[in-house]
Formats: C-alpha cells, sequence, structure tokens
C-alpha cells in the first residue's frame, strides 16, 4: 500500500476551506436577506454564470475544431459537448430535481429546525450513505479500508460537534429534513458518475443546477418580493456574490471534477472537513475554545481523509482520464 496524493486533493482541500468559511458569511448576509431569498438569489447567479461559462467553452471547442485539421478523439469532445440524448437530459433533470431542488429546500428548511451540531452530525453520516449507495450500484468496489475510513470521520464529526447535540421532539422534524437532505445530495453524487463518464463537470453542473435554480425561484418569489432591496447592505450583496461564485460555482466544479476522476467514496469522505474547518474559523474569527476532544476529532477526520488516499496493491485505481 501506498499514499496517493494528487492535485485533486489539494483542490478539495480547498473546497472544504470555502463551503466551512461560507457559513460565516452566509451568517453575517441572513441578519438582513430572509434564508429562502438569499439562497435564490445565489443560486441564480451561479446558474447564470455556469451558462456563460458552458457557452464560452462552447464556442472555444468550435473554434479549435475548425482551426485544427485532426479533430480530437472523440471521449475528450463527449466530455465537452453538449447533452444530445434523450437519456442524458432525463439524467440531468434528475440531478436537478434531486440534487439541487428537493436538496436546497430540505437544507434551508432544516437547518431553521435544528441546531448546527444536529446538522454537522447528520452531513458527517455522508460518506457512510455514498459508499452503501455506491456499492449497491455497482459502481466501485468499496474495500474494507474506505469502510473504515467514513467510519472514522464520521466519529470525528462526533467528537467536534457532538457535545452539542440533543434529540429532541422541537429538533425532530429538522433532523429527519436534515437527513432527508443527506440522502439526496448522497443520491445525486452517486447518480452523477454516469453522466460525469460521457460529459464534463461543467455541463452536468451548470444544466442542473441552472434547472435546479429555475424550480427553486418560484417557492422564495414572496421573499424576494417582500425584501426591502434599499435596505440590502453593500457587504450582504458581496456575500451574496462570494457564496455565488465560490461555495456553489468553484467548489460544486472541484466536488464533480474529483467524483468523475476519483470516484464517489474517496471525494465524499472530504465533506467531513467541512465542520473542521468552520471549527478553525471560529476559533481564528471568534475567539472559541478548542478543547482536547475537538483536536482528538480533527485527528480522526483527518486521518479517515488520509485513509481514503492509500492505494491498496491488490486494488489500483485507475488513471483519470
Amino acid at each position: 500500500m501506498k499514499l496517493h496524493l494528487s492535485r485533486l486533493d489539494a483542490l478539495l482541500v480547498l473546497m472544504t476551506v470555502i463551503w466551512g468559511g461560507n457559513y460565516s458569511v452566509i451568517k453575517a448576509a441572513l441578519r438582513e436577506i430572509p434564508p429562502i431569498a438569499f439562497n435564490a438569489l445565489r443560486l441564480t447567479l451561479a446558474s447564470l454564470l455556469f451558462l456563460v461559462a458552458i457557452g464560452v467553452g462552447s464556442r472555444l471547442q468550435f473554434l479549435r475544431t475548425s482551426i485544427h485539421r485532426h479533430p480530437q478523439p472523440e471521449r475528450a469532445q463527449k466530455l465537452e459537448t453538449t447533452p444530445d440524448t434523450h437519456r442524458d437530459w432525463i439524467g440531468i433533470l434528475l440531478l436537478a430535481l434531486v440534487g439541487q431542488f428537493i436538496y436546497q429546500l430540505l437544507f434551508m428548511a432544516a437547518l431553521a429546525r435544528t441546531s448546527v451540531a444536529n446538522s454537522s452530525l447528520i452531513l458527517g453520516c455522508t460518506p457512510i450513505f455514498v459508499a452503501l449507495m455506491t456499492a449497491a450500484l455497482g459502481h466501485e468496489r468499496i474495500t474494507p479500508l474506505r469502510w473504515a475510513a467514513a467510519a472514522l470521520s464520521a466519529f470525528g464529526i462526533y467528537l467536534v460537534v457532538g457535545h452539542g447535540a440533543a434529540v429532541s421532539r422541537a429538533s425532530l422534524g429538522g433532523d429527519l429534513m436534515m437527513l432527508a437532505a443527506v440522502l439526496c445530495w448522497s443520491a445525486a453524487t452517486v447518480g452523477s458518475r454516469p453522466l460525469l463518464a460521457r460529459h464534463s463537470p461543467l455541463v452536468v453542473t451548470g444544466y442542473s443546477m441552472a434547472i435546479g435554480s429555475a424550480l427553486y425561484v418560484p417557492f422564495a418569489w414572496v421573499a424576494l418580493r417582500d425584501l426591502a432591496w434599499r435596505d440590502v447592505s453593500a457587504g450582504a450583496w458581496w456575500s451574496i456574490v462570494f457564496s455565488a461564485v465560490f461555495a456553489l460555482c468553484v467548489a460544486y466544479m472541484i466536488w464533480y471534477t474529483a467524483v468523475q476522476r476519483l470516484g464517489n467514496t474517496r471525494t465524499s469522505v472530504y465533506s467531513n472537513m467541512v465542520p473542521l474547518v468552520a471549527m478553525v474559523v471560529a476559533w481564528g474569527w471568534l475567539g472559541e475554545h478548542i478543547g482536547a476532544m475537538k483536536i482528538a476529532g480533527a485527528g480522526a477526520i483527518i486521518l479517515g481523509v488520509a485513509l481514503t488516499k492509500i492505494q491498496e496493491t491488490d486494488a489500483p485505481v485507475a488513471e483519470p482520464a
């Protein structure tokens, strides 16, 4: 066995930093903008950016094809073109419905009904759900080492935030919503693999987010209509821009690129580093105390992620395309 790291692993760490810091950005903006309106605005902006990027990418590919006499290999072309089959469009529609629209509704509703600790613990189960779905569909062979990595990182989440978690009748509805949101995100992650085998992460993510946002905005119409637009500060607008550009566009591209090249389970374990980043940010900015248990939890999370980087000699990982 050997430890295998790549540039994509570094980008995944960057993704966790973005998502971890995004909590503080959103928290500041929600003082002025209702959650559902804020989410609708950032989703719309991110969708527009994705569609522009897809348009520019398609134009550049057309110019390359026109200039060069020898076309690109068939696989490279397929990873750049717009979906042109009913099967692919149905897949993107399902991804938009489950991984964008329903997930966003459940996630925002759950945050308003349960604690941050409960939410973090439930989100920490994401790698386990992804591994179970991946094994059931036969997309990857989940080795005992990968199962141990997912379990260890989930245990680390418990050590970091578990002391503040509690199941009660008041939070049960929010906990169940968060569990459903995690299942939707896990299903979207696993379900995206067939699409990512034929199309680029930009195409899959961009079109699914645009469709999901179009479904989401009508549910936020009342909040958008009643929003006091003139009272929204420049800082809140910058929070929307940051969250759209980095937490949605950049981070989602990294996530689905990693799903395409590294697989579901190796990618999903990184999601458990987000509470760790949020903890460090709270310590640096807010001066929150970090005790021995949280340090142990951070170590368990990092070790769990490191275990997914080990390539077993009897099951080598194929080089990405």
